[in-house]
């Protein structure tokens, strides 16, 4: 039930509609047809032949080329939504996902947040999108590319009569007697470099059979261009992310799992002369009063001595010294540290002396790490400093509550407790930069700010990318699949005797008006009359 046997006794799978050796139609349907379709040689297609299970089902689903442009084009739409604002590997690390699409961008902001398009391409379902596009293709592939192979390496030299009667090109020439006709055919077709096959007289010429696999190279090329992206999603094969680092710290390099460190010794920003450089950037310092000439971090690579030990300090070894400029990336392993954005004068250190608010006498001065304060900050005679609280990004909530909107310190706030011989309960005092609030009334001692200090930071990219060769094969074959499929076409000529007539027929899978200028020029001296083109004939008629 699952074959269905020629009368030339080869027998085909079921749902094949011409015979893979002898090209007899096989159902009735396509007898009635004055052409048959030579798309996949009429051979027999899995999803055109089963549908009863579930995997038959999903089969035949991924197979339908519909299917796959939809897919296409519902992918292309997503990706486009994600290009609306940027994502959030391009916003400011200083603020929250959250609080920058909803400041920035209003309520469209807060929804294209709310609704995962600012991590649009790193999301669950736009990778399940991509996978589906392979999945696709894989089966549209193996859909036609098998039954096609099958049916081309079956074909006879001698087909039916049915096959040649029904091509787009066919003729007969009745009473043909010398055979200098088909020799000079022969000669002719291995000129133009036909491989030909004779059998009793009859001839089959066939040449540029592999263009016919072009679309399935592209797809060849298509698939492993997706594995190559989705491949960056695989921890260790891409990197792609933000380092801020500070003059004079030393910090992780993310993407390396705790082996490399990165310390930055300086930063140096090198900009335009409004004097020496007027003559060439006049319109432009005059618009924004700074352009950057140069700016740099001059680093110092280290790499851990030993295993990682969770929560211990590592042991670090020094690599090498290096100046990271724009477009001079640092280079290590498989890594690359751009210098993209930096920030000058970020508030580092402050300094509070406390004083009695009456007679701005002194008891000390306090100085505070603003990335790690202390707790307690003692001072001579029984005098002391606590930090309660500690706001970096001081701002009221809607409940007039004090929050932070993010831990850098771009507006710190402390909640001090002022303790003293006299007051040793201590005193509660907020203080906030020009702003001091005394929440149990009026304190006898204040905290008066004494000074800052500020560092610069640099803004680096770290990248490792181990999919780009992955990327570079995929988009490589696929430009040899499109030239394989776009500069050669299959061609195909049969010439059988009929007794003392010949029949002659022939196809390609493009560009019929060459192969008839051929057929014109290989029949051209003989006395084989030129077959006609019948589509062209019908429209004629």
């Amino acid at each position: 039930m699952n074959e269905v046997k020629c009368e030339c006794g080869h027998v085909n799978p079921l749902g094949t509609v011409l015979c893979e050796s002898c090209g007899k139609i096989l159902t009735e349907e396509d007898n009635k047809k004055k052409l048959i379709d030579m798309r996949y040689e009429g051979s027999a297609r899995r999803s055109q032949t089963y549908n009863k299970t579930i995997i038959d089902k999903i089969w035949n689903f991924f197979s339908s080329v519909k299917v796959g442009v939809w897919l296409i084009v519902i992918t292309l739409i997503a990706s486009s939504f994600g290009t609306i604002f940027p994502q959030e590997t391009f916003i400011p690390p200083t603020v929250s996902a959250a609080e920058h699409y909803e400041q920035e961008y209003g309520f469209l902001g807060k929804l294209y947040y709310q609704l995962g398009f600012h991590n649009l391409y790193s999301s669950w379902w736009y990778l399940v999108l991509i996978a589906s596009i392979g999945i696709s293709l894989v089966i549209c592939s193996l859909d036609r590319v098998i039954p096609l192979y099958r049916a081309l390496k079956n074909q006879r030299i001698d087909r039916h009569e049915q096959f040649l009667k029904k091509q787009r090109i066919f003729g007969i020439t009745e009473n043909i007697k010398d055979e200098q006709s088909l020799d000079i055919v022969k000669r002719k077709l291995a000129e133009k470099r036909y491989k030909v096959s004779e059998k009793d007289g009859n001839i089959l010429a066939e040449k540029g059979r592999f263009s016919r696999w072009g679309p399935y190279v592209n797809h060849i090329g298509l698939i492993i261009f997706l594995i190559g992206g989705m491949l960056r999603f695989v921890p260790g094969m891409y990197v792609d992310e933000v380092l801020w680092v500070r003059e004079g710290e030393t910090k992780v390099i993310p993407g390396t799992d705790g082996e490399y460190y990165l310390k930055s010794e300086r930063f140096l920003l090198e900009v335009y002369d409004k004097e020496k450089d007027k003559e060439v950037f006049q319109e432009a310092l005059d618009r924004s009063g700074m352009i950057a000439k140069n700016f740099q971090t001059d680093a110092v690579l280290y790499k851990r001595k030993g295993e990682k030990i969770a929560g211990a300090t590592p042991e670090l070894e020094k690599v090498k010294d290096y100046s990271i400029v724009v477009n001079e990336p640092l280079k290590f392993d498989q890594y690359a540290v751009y210098q993209v954005e930096y920030k000058l004068d970020e508030l580092n250190k402050m300094s509070f002396n406390l004083m009695n608010k009456e007679t701005e006498e002194s008891f000390g001065t306090i100085k505070i790490d603003l990335y790690n304060p202390d707790k307690k900050y003692p001072l001579p005679n029984g005098y002391a400093v606590e930090i309660l609280e500690y706001f970096p990004d001081f701002e009221f909530n809607e409940n007039k509550e004090p929050v932070t909107k993010s831990r850098t310190p771009n507006n710190p706030a402390f909640a001090f407790k002022i303790i003293t011989p006299d007051k040793k309960e201590g005193e509660i005092s907020f203080v906030a930069i020009r702003q001091t609030i005394e929440p149990f009334g009026d304190n006898t001692y204040k905290m008066a700010f004494a000074g800052v200090e500020t560092k610069n930071v640099s803004g680096l990219i770290v990248r490792k990318d181990l999919t780009l060769w992955v990327l570079g094969l995929g988009g490589a074959i696929f430009m040899i699949g499109v030239i394989q499929g776009s500069y050669w076409n299959h061609r195909r000529i049969w010439l059988q005797r009929k007794g003392n007539d010949v029949w002659i027929a022939a196809h390609t899978n493009k560009n019929w008006h060459g192969l008839k200028r051929e057929l014109e020029l290989i029949l051209k001296d003989t006395s084989i009359r030129e077959p006609e083109d019948q589509v062209k004939s019908n429209k004629n008629g």
